[in-house]
């Protein structure tokens, strides 16, 4: 559609750029038949539209023999399906262009490639090895180059983690890796490029192995040390090397293999890891090391799950800090402060004679003199303590390889040392800015931001000090501001199928994912939690239009809900959970009937699975079970001479039992304006302070701006007491925290920081509606107290920005919408004629209605003014 007058030409001819494989660029070992490719169609000028494109792929970057597409006339940036021939292990060089409303044609894009993976051809003859070590098992395996190399690729999975060597290199700078699964299911292998990493004559490549969720032997209350997987680490690799004359060698995990325990006495997740430097093999990776005295690798049992390649990005080092104050509390034991709290490790330097232990304790807040590490859920004598046995040879320098912890404090006993914080997570891309003249929203932006990268492991964890669990609930609480603010296309995707790969028979879903088993009866069932499901799917679909996804989640979420509608008793769901942590309960929820937020978050879950099916054309009657369950909720909790939801067990007004109603549209038409009234009335009576856990947090404010009470909702972000988010940082927060009290157990926890939501999409005022980003509603109405804000967004489509300013009544907006996108920008206004566009021939008419002049334009940026704001 090209939103423009007659006579004008749109912007044009069309370029392509952003060139992505899967969501990835240039991926190195892709597993998936029919790869998906994407593009970011950009225009000069105003009205910019694909009309059609053109695809050539192939296996050389000449483009020789390439299949061709040929001109698809479609619209389409994303999900274009590569139908070629798709060989195992092989390179594809693939290039675009386009053609505009005009029927213009674009130059060719700059190429772009993806390569494949294994495929069906898998890891041939290579097997799981392993033995039994006394500590962390080192392998290796010698080998010759006998010639020119063209390429080399090592393919390998190491479980539960696998540090990867070749000649005394690391292969990549990938850590923790690979992603944690549910490993009777699945199992994922990488693939490394390690052309450069081989030389003429002798090599040798190595791995030193991990426990990780694999091989985990710290006794938990989650299990995880009795998992269906559980056992000792292992691994499988294929090394193929290709020779410039045409020949092939490879070397695979056999028995000829050695193997060894190594410096690492222990390792676990939730402990810490123990290294001995005295019992370090310098040069054991490399070519002419002795390993006569190791012994041969057993070919042990390989993992149940399939394997196949790691599509998610891994975890890296990001960020190297140096601490802000180290004081010695008392002699021989020392505090180091980094000032900021995040999920990482300490890299350690310490000069000391042989056999000193340097214990190094991980954790989030200081008392008494001590830095507090205690975990209830974990047995054990210590909780995220790294300990170093020096070898007395000098200056040390150490770092763990198989743990991460949560900490801005380290305090260290046994010698004095130097370390720095290294911080660890899943390395996605920020794809979101955002700016504003009132201070505490920038400051709970880069919190939340903080946060939920500090919960990107592989999986979207709850805590990095206590649990690391993929908890359902808090990712369907966190995923708007989450999707709002980093590129997790891929990183959701895999999870996605871990959602799917922890499914009961029954359908059932646990409430964290993976899960050993734990959370099927435990803390369950809990409608709220694995409800995410359907919910996750179709944000995924709203912020990257994937219908892919939608279908082969289809039949296993169709199971799942099958599951939930068959324990609903009374019209209603119920649920153990319920709103967790509210101001006051620091145990859990307040005392309320948790079926109330169950049928609600059923209800939303049935519309959000009944889109899905329309989309991908699979008939279903969720809208009318959802519906049923409106009417048994409001027969139950809604008290309509009153306006108000509440239950008999409620101790007070529960302002998320009328939030949730309000934003999941459960109230009947004619009480929502009472509903509202309410609920802003009990917030003012409150001195604008919250009373609402982790379900209703993120609500709140959007339902209360909605409504016509932004005011109240401004009052209510910008709290300083108790309980409050400002109260946290009047505290010194740097992230979000879980509970609302100050002696909040977890500090750094995404769950309650949901008001970054309202500040993107209320303050800035930009809003993703459309599948894909296909349409974007601009409305900032929460702009009291702030007299500018800006955001700006890199969408698949390309970048969506929007920043605005008032000074008295003028208000000036500037808003950016890509080529394949409309955007609907509201102006406020006292009367529409008092607001201007620029360029105004192009923006067509605007309508006007409750204060504000509405305008639908596409691809371009644009102007606008209202004098009477």
């Amino acid at each position: 559609m090209t939103l423009l007058p007659d006579g004008w030409t749109p912007g044009g001819p069309l370029t392509a750029t952003t060139l992505k494989t899967e969501y990835a660029v240039r991926p190195l070992g892709t597993d998936v038949s029919r790869p998906r490719l994407s593009w970011v169609a950009s225009a000069p000028g105003y009205g910019g539209t694909q009309t059609a494109y053109q695809v050539l792929v192939a296996a050389s970057d000449g483009f020789e023999d390439a299949w061709d597409s040929g001109k698809v006339e479609s619209a389409r940036t994303f999900g274009v399906e590569y139908e070629g021939p798709s060989a195992a292990r092989t390179r594809y060089y693939w290039k675009v262009r386009l053609w505009d409303g005009l029927d213009r044609i674009g130059s060719w894009s700059e190429p772009s490639w993806f390569e494949t993976g294994l495929l069906d051809e898998g890891f041939l003859g290579a097997r799981w090895i392993g033995g039994m070590t006394e500590s962390a098992p080192l392998l290796r395996r010698g080998f010759s180059v006998d010639g020119a190399v063209r390429r080399a690729r090592l393919y390998a999975s190491g479980l539960g983690y696998a540090d990867l060597r070749l000649n005394g290199r690391a292969v990549s700078d990938a850590v923790l890796d690979p992603g944690f699964t549910a490993y009777d299911h699945t199992v994922l292998y990488s693939a490394h490029d390690v052309t450069e990493l081989l030389q003429a004559g002798d090599n040798v490549v190595g791995a030193e192995l991990g426990r990780g969720f694999f091989g985990m032997n710290s006794p938990n209350v989650w299990r995880w040390h009795q998992a269906p997987w559980t056992a000792d680490p292992r691994l499988i690799a294929r090394l193929v090397i290709e020779y410039d004359d045409g020949r092939t060698a490879e070397v695979v995990t056999d028995s000829s293999w050695r193997i060894t325990g190594g410096p690492t006495l222990s390792d676990s997740l939730y402990l810490g890891e123990t290294y001995d430097a005295r019992r370090a093999l310098p040069g054991w990776d490399t070519p002419g090391f002795d390993d006569a005295g190791w012994a041969a690798a057993e070919i042990v049992a390989a993992p149940a799950g399939r394997l196949v390649a790691q599509a998610h990005e891994p975890i890296r080092v990001v960020e190297t800090v140096s601490p802000v104050d180290v004081s010695e509390v008392r002699p021989g034991v020392w505090i180091a402060d980094f000032g900021r709290t995040v999920a990482g490790w300490t890299e350690l330097t310490v000069t000391a004679p042989a056999g000193t232990v340097v214990g190094l304790t991980h954790g989030e807040t200081v008392a008494d003199g001590n830095v507090v590490a205690v975990n209830q859920h974990v047995e054990g004598d210590r909780i995220q303590r790294d300990e170093y046995v020096a070898a007395g040879t000098g200056v040390e320098t150490w770092e763990p390889k198989f743990s991460y912890k949560g900490f801005r404090y380290v305090q260290i006993e046994g010698a004095p040392a130097q370390v720095r914080m290294r911080v660890a997570n899943s390395d996605v891309a920020s794809v979101t800015r955002f700016e504003s003249s009132q201070a505490p929203y920038g400051q709970f932006e880069r919190a939340m931001r903080r946060t939920i990268l500090s919960n990107l492991h592989g999986i979207p964890t709850d805590t990095p000090f206590y649990e690391k669990n993929g908890w359902t609930g808090d990712a369907q609480v966190g995923a708007p501001t989450m999707l709002a603010t980093l590129d997790l296309a891929r990183f959701f995707t895999k999870w996605l199928g871990d959602i799917r790969d922890s499914q009961a028979e029954s359908g059932q879903l646990p409430v964290i994912v993976p899960s050993s088993g734990w959370g099927f009866s435990e803390l369950s069932p809990a409608t709220e939690w694995p409800t995410v499901y359907p919910f996750l799917l179709r944000e995924l679909y709203r912020w990257y239009g994937d219908e892919r996804l939608l279908r082969e989640h289809w039949e296993a979420l169709s199971r799942y809900l099958g599951w939930e509608l068959g324990r609903v008793e009374d019209g209603l769901s119920v649920s153990v959970l319920g709103d967790w942590l509210p101001p006051g309960y620091s145990n859990g929820p307040a005392p309320e009937d948790r079926r109330l937020t169950g049928t609600a978050y059923l209800y939303r879950a049935l519309l959000a699975a009944a889109e899905i099916g329309e989309l991908i054309g699979q008939p279903n009657e969720y809208r009318k079970v959802a519906s049923e369950l409106a009417d048994g909720l409001n027969r139950a909790f809604l008290d309509r001479e009153a306006g108000r939801y509440r239950s008999a067990d409620d101790p007070d007004y529960r302002q998320t039992s009328n939030a949730v109603p309000l934003a999941f549209g459960i109230v009947p038409d004619e009480l929502v304006p009472v509903v509202a009234a309410g609920l802003a009335a009990d917030v003012e009576a409150r001195g604008f302070h919250l009373n609402t856990g982790c379900l209703g947090v993120g609500v709140l404010l959007p339902v209360l701006t909605e409504h016509g009470y932004g005011e109240a909702a401004t009052k209510v972000a910008l709290q300083r007491t108790y309980p409050s988010w400002g109260h946290w940082f009047e505290l010194g927060a740097d992230t979000m925290w879980e509970m609302w009290e100050d002696d909040s157990r977890s500090r750094n926890h995404y769950f309650q920081g949901t008001v970054v939501q309202w500040i993107f999409e209320n303050v800035a005022g930009l809003r993703v509606a459309g599948a894909g980003c296909e349409r974007i509603v601009v409305r900032p109405d929460a702009r009291g107290s702030v007299g500018s804000a800006s955001i700006r967004t890199e969408t698949i489509r390309g970048r969506v920005a929007v920043a605005w300013k008032q000074r008295s009544r003028v208000f000036s907006l500037e808003v950016l919408v890509p080529v394949g996108a409309t955007a609907e920008v509201h102006v406020p206004s006292a009367v529409g004629s008092d607001v201007s566009v620029v360029p105004a021939p192009f923006a067509g008419s605007a309508t006007y209605a409750d204060g504000w002049a509405v305008y639908t334009v596409g691809a371009g940026q644009w102007h606008f003014t209202s004098r009477s704001a």
